[in-house]
């Protein structure tokens, strides 16, 4: 008797412009090309450790949130000696920034984000974070 019913269910729904797969709460491929993706979890600090010696490469990652109409952004920190000019960062489509740089293992760096030669930024996803001499905070990569 229960099957009978769940077939009248199924019949009404279908008279209705559904289907079976609605009717039983399942989402047809029309329904799941629809949805939208899932966003992945941003993070800035993508860490890949070779194998063949003692050394880590971190790329670093300025979401377009944080750079604004940014033209130019450079990495500086402990590993370049606070060289402002010496890791320019690629703007990329979607207006985050990038540079992967190789960095030995077993230490920990400061650094920060020039924007534009005028403007200092912390990685949002450092880390951790350590006060300096100027009354702020730098961000600091784990390798």
């Amino acid at each position: 008797m229960k099957k009978t019913v769940k077939k009248a269910a199924y019949s009404k729904m279908s008279t209705k412009g559904g289907t079976m797969a609605q009717a039983a709460g399942k989402k047809t491929s029309k329904q799941a090309t629809k949805s939208k993706p899932k966003p992945s979890p941003i993070t800035s600090l993508k860490k890949q450790y070779l194998k063949s010696s003692p050394l880590c490469k971190v790329t670093f990652r300025l979401p377009k949130d944080a750079a604004g109409d940014a033209g130019a952004v450079s990495i500086v920190g402990e590993f370049n000696n606070w060289n402002m000019s010496e890791h320019q960062m690629k703007k990329l489509k979607n207006g985050d920034f990038t540079a992967t740089i190789e960095l030995p293992c077993n230490r920990e760096f400061r650094f920060r984000y020039l924007v534009d030669s005028c403007r200092w930024e912390n990685d949002w996803f450092a880390d951790k974070y350590l006060p300096n001499e100027f009354g702020s905070d730098d961000s600091v990569v784990v390798v």
